[in-house]
């Protein structure tokens, strides 16, 4: 069985397209839809290919590509910031986190 690697792209087509923190903007004088394709054609270089398309507004759309899943297509996320985390939950094995509270 084969594994897909995904790739989600945010296009809008007023002059901007973002995938994985990453801004494309259109050129000079570029239209629209030579801006679209010219991003498109450089996703299917590398073997991105369209499989859904999610309509968000009449200027801008979901576009969801897959491949066959090669090395460093799942690379781990990095650690969320301090700020991010989650709070430990206390527990019997962990009593310096706090106390444990319990409903009746």
């Amino acid at each position: 069985m084969s594994q897909w690697a995904y790739k989600v792209v945010y296009i809008d087509y007023r002059g901007r397209i973002s995938c994985e923190g990453q801004e494309t903007l259109i050129g000079d004088q570029e239209r629209r839809s030579a801006f679209a394709r010219r991003y498109m054609n450089e996703l299917g270089k590398e073997n991105w290919e369209l499989v859904s398309l999610q309509p968000l507004t009449s200027n801008s759309a979901y576009y969801i590509f897959k491949r066959p899943a090669q090395e460093g297509d799942y690379a781990e996320e990095q650690p969320a910031t301090s700020a991010e985390q989650p709070q430990a939950q206390p527990t019997s094995e962990n009593p310096a986190s706090g106390p444990t509270i319990e409903n009746a």
